[in-house]
């Protein structure tokens, strides 16, 4: 017999456990993971980068989920284009795992575009962050693709040679911690957001002072990603190397972001950008908010390259599109008996209709070898290189455009119902 004792706005394991286990998946670099909402299970990007859970894209929901004790508030986050409306909800039950809080605030957003669902081409509910790093040591296991969810009370650190631990502070209940980034032969000290809600590798604030600053001309603009108060651009660039304490990476990806886009992040003045999904996810990490610690130990992902994309395309995932697709041959005797050895009849021509994801167009880099070759925003992509698109997640559809210099691309797209085909060669611009 086991007991569980809450107390208000905490995340709790039962006394017979030491710690829970959660499998997720690692989309676009980014962490995936089931979380129920006053019993209804959903899916949750984990973001250390966020102080209070957020919930959106429920609008199918709400016939099963409810929300408790609801007060209308606005919320900023990264992007230019100011506050979003929500409702802030009170004593609401959350489960990750083992781990339960029964008096949990919640902050829902009914605007649609407010919906990483397209972008990921996997459903996500909400985002969650501080409330489950603050009541528990946080195992990351990015190679393993698990969260640990550690009692601070029971957790017990391993005598780990290949481990480097390093100090962290919390500014309005997100972690920093102190790296160096080269830019130009030049060696920088940087504080830097841990900030698991991000797929890019490296964002740094542009600073004249600090000269932390993209190299002359090897730098392109790009749509960097959205938040939740929009669209976000800025420069992409590389900088020479990348080191936390003895652990070193050399020409990392990195994002210089607009500064409209930033600034309710720079209310922090210390902070010089984030360390993001692309970087975390080539350690296993452990997070200890309670004693300020985060411990780092490279996993296999360590030496992989940095891509980028290089086509200008962004695609989204919108809606279905029906498929026809030809059917499994069947072989039958006289009796109408699947028999594959005494064969009578062949029925070699059987189709079926299925819905398949629709990969869209939504951001076309200026200049850029697709929009050069004529692709517009809105086209639907049906193959790359001959392969239908039906058949690859958005993620394996994106890998293509982050192939190797000069690789040729092909597409099949739909525009305004009529079928057009497309080539080009990727291009590196760094």
């Amino acid at each position: 017999m086991c007991t569980l004792v809450c107390a208000q706005d905490d995340f709790n394991l039962p006394n017979n456990k030491d710690y829970t286990k959660i499998n997720f998946k690692l989309i676009n670099n980014l962490i995936v993971f089931p979380v129920e909402v006053n019993g209804v299970e959903l899916s949750f990007l984990l973001d250390s980068g966020v102080s209070k859970p957020i919930l959106f894209n429920i609008i199918n929901l709400t016939d099963s989920l409810l929300v408790n004790n609801v007060e209308r508030i606005y919320l900023r986050g990264l992007g230019a284009d100011g506050e979003i409306e929500a409702l802030r909800s009170r004593e609401n039950f959350l489960k990750v795992g083992d781990a339960i809080n029964i008096n949990q605030d919640i902050y829902v957003v009914f605007d649609n575009s407010i919906n990483f669902t397209p972008r990921l081409g996997v459903d996500v509910h909400g985002i969650i962050g501080y409330d489950i790093f603050k009541d528990f040591v946080v195992e990351i296991n990015y190679r393993s693709k698990f969260i640990k969810l550690f009692k601070h009370s029971e957790y017990k650190y391993k005598n780990c040679r290949k481990c480097e631990s390093f100090d962290m502070i919390l500014n309005r209940n997100k972690p920093y911690i102190d790296a160096y980034a080269e830019i130009d032969t030049i060696k920088t000290p940087v504080k830097l957001l841990i900030d698991t809600g991000s797929s890019d590798a490296l964002w740094l604030f542009e600073d004249h002072e600090k000269q932390i600053l993209p190299p002359n001309e090897k730098y392109f603009h790009d749509f960097l990603g959205k938040g939740l108060s929009g669209n976000i651009h800025g420069k992409r660039s590389r900088v020479n190397s990348f080191s936390l304490g003895d652990f070193h990476l050399e020409n990392v990806n990195v994002a210089y972001p607009d500064s409209a886009s930033i600034s309710h992040a720079r209310k922090f003045e210390e902070r010089n950008g984030s360390i993001s999904g692309d970087l975390l996810k080539r350690f296993n990490i452990v997070v200890d908010y309670k004693n300020l610690k985060v411990t780092l130990k490279k996993n296999s992902n360590f030496r992989k390259p940095f891509f980028y994309n290089k086509s200008g395309i962004v695609l989204e995932q919108y809606g279905v599109r029906v498929i026809k697709e030809l059917g499994e041959k069947k072989y039958i005797d006289s009796y109408g008996r699947e028999n594959r050895d005494n064969i009578i009849v062949d029925f070699s021509q059987t189709f079926h209709y299925s819905l398949k994801p629709s990969y869209t167009i939504v951001e076309l880099r200026e200049g850029s070898p697709a929009e050069r070759a004529g692709l517009e925003i809105g086209d639907v992509i049906l193959s790359i290189n001959n392969k239908g698109t039906h058949k690859m997640t958005l993620q394996e559809a994106t890998l293509y455009f982050c192939e190797e210099d000069k690789k040729l691309i092909k597409l099949e797209v739909e525009r305004k119902g009529i079928i057009k085909t497309f080539s080009f060669r990727l291009e590196s611009l760094l």
